[in-house]
């Protein structure tokens, strides 16, 4: 029944019945707890993904592969970064995988990506917290492409480790879009750090931000932050 599933997956598209692609479905879920089974499962998923199938039959191999998928997956997926047809589900999928490569193809692609291609593996970065992608990320704060660096600054803070909050703070970006997403990315990391218990990195990033030179939201988030670190309410 699964080979036949397979075979189905070559011709399945948009509006066709899913109903012959249910081997699989099943196959994944009783894969759970067995090596072997989640082997063979994602060596036929990336042989399928490999393969001249419809956009929407990859679309449900990655899907499946954030299940199954290993480091094993990575390359593949990594391949189809590049394409925008396919870029969005590979990018859900190495999110997804917790194995160490899902996370370098992602760092590893940002140099050959430009524009909503590079946002989206920026986000995919800050989702996965990837602490290992701030120096990656930090070329883009100064992209050309205010989109870009604007991304980049938001994936920083969302990360939220004291590298991050280091390299915004470092940053000098040109674009008053860019500029305001680096701020706001720098109380998101010193939130974090405050939640984490890193007081002292916490409360050297809100006294940076509490001068006159920025605006009044901005001082008195700031303001607050530095009350916390000392345990004091606003």
């Amino acid at each position: 029944m699964l080979d036949a599933a397979f075979d189905a997956l070559k011709k399945y598209d948009w509006g066709t019945d899913r109903a012959p692609l249910a081997p699989i479905e099943d196959a994944v879920t009783a894969s759970h707890g067995k090596e072997d089974a989640r082997k063979d499962l994602e060596s036929r998923l990336l042989v399928a993904l490999k393969s001249d199938i419809s956009r929407d039959a990859k679309d449900y191999v990655c899907r499946k592969l954030t299940i199954v998928g290993t480091g094993v997956s990575a390359a593949t997926l990594a391949g189809l970064l590049g394409d925008k047809d396919h870029a969005h589900m590979a990018r859900y999928a190495l999110e997804r995988i917790q194995a160490s490569e899902a996370g370098q193809a992602l760092r590893d692609a940002l140099a050959k990506l430009s524009g909503n291609l590079k946002i989206g593996v920026i986000s995919s970065l800050a989702a996965r917290r990837d602490a290992a992608a701030v120096p990656a990320i930090s070329a883009s704060l100064v992209d050309s492409d205010v989109a870009v660096a604007r991304a980049a600054a938001i994936a920083l803070g969302e990360i939220g480790s004291a590298d991050a909050a280091k390299t915004l703070q470092a940053a000098t970006p040109s674009a008053a879009e860019a500029k305001q997403a680096v701020v706001d990315a720098q109380l998101a990391c010193a939130e974090s750090l405050l939640a984490a218990d890193k007081k002292t990195e916490a409360m050297a990033i809100y006294k940076s931000l509490a001068g006159e030179q920025q605006s009044k939201l901005v001082r008195l988030a700031a303001t607050r932050g530095l009350l916390a670190c000392v345990g004091k309410k606003s």
